[in-house]
């Protein structure tokens, strides 16, 4: 009887190959067998406002550019000094906005618009530490010639701290929606996987009990800010 022959290196490599691609895809099915769920959830924290921004300013309208720029110019000065006479501190003062623009004429019987003049418009933003004296402070501005006003938004100071409390709850009403989720499925929520924040999340103010701000003379409502956090979470299936 001839002995058996023995296998060559070639033979050797391709028989290596076929078992290493034979356990490989067994493995990946192996990984592909954890489970996993995903949850995403918001929480809320509320909190009274304790500063606001303000968007003013002036406009002044003249025949040349250079005569609108001066009368603008003498206009601001005015409502920057008297600002800063009234206590507003130079850091909460803050131009947002110049802008010279060509005024038309209204045109007739199909003929063409025609520059007539010039409008010059300068607007800073101010911020209110004191919502108290809030109102007082919008009677300065018009006191002082301001004739221009673009928007009032409340804030709360230490937003980033007291979302915390709104992170926390997020976490906890995506753990309690996965525990309802698997509960329901017949398995058990086991560790995390991973925690992501929706940090461009941005939730807008919501109505709640509306406390006006004392002011001596235009009534201001502060409201309340309502500060949303969102979180996304993954959790093994037991």
């Amino acid at each position: 009887m001839r002995p058996l022959p023995t296998p060559s290196r070639a033979a050797l490599l391709a028989l290596a190959s076929l078992c290493l691609a034979i356990s490989t895809p067994l493995r990946a099915e192996e990984k592909l067998m954890d489970r996993l769920i995903t949850v995403s959830a918001t929480g809320y924290a509320y909190a009274e406002p304790d500063r606001a921004r303000l968007e003013t300013g002036v406009e002044a309208e003249a025949d040349t550019a250079e005569k609108a720029l001066a009368a603008n110019t003498e206009l601001m000065a005015k409502v920057i000094a008297g600002l800063k006479e009234a206590g507003v501190d130079a850091k909460d003062i803050q131009t947002s906005n110049i802008s010279v623009a060509p005024r038309y004429t209204n045109p007739k019987d199909n003929a063409p618009a025609v520059i007539d003049g010039y409008r010059v418009s300068n607007l800073v933003t101010i911020v209110a530490r004191d919502l108290r004296s809030l109102g007082a402070l919008l009677d300065k501005l018009v006191s002082l010639g301001v004739n221009q006003v673009h928007g009032l938004t409340f804030e709360v100071s230490k937003a980033e701290t007291l979302k915390d409390e709104a992170r926390k709850e997020a976490v906890a009403n995506a753990r309690r929606r996965a525990e309802l989720l698997a509960a329901a499925a017949g398995a058990e929520v086991g560790e995390v996987v991973q925690i992501a924040e929706d940090v461009g999340f941005a939730g807008g103010p919501r109505p709640m009990a509306m406390r006006a701000a004392k002011a001596e003379s235009v009534p201001i409502e502060a409201g309340t800010e309502t500060l949303e956090a969102r979180v996304t979470v993954t959790w093994k299936l037991k």
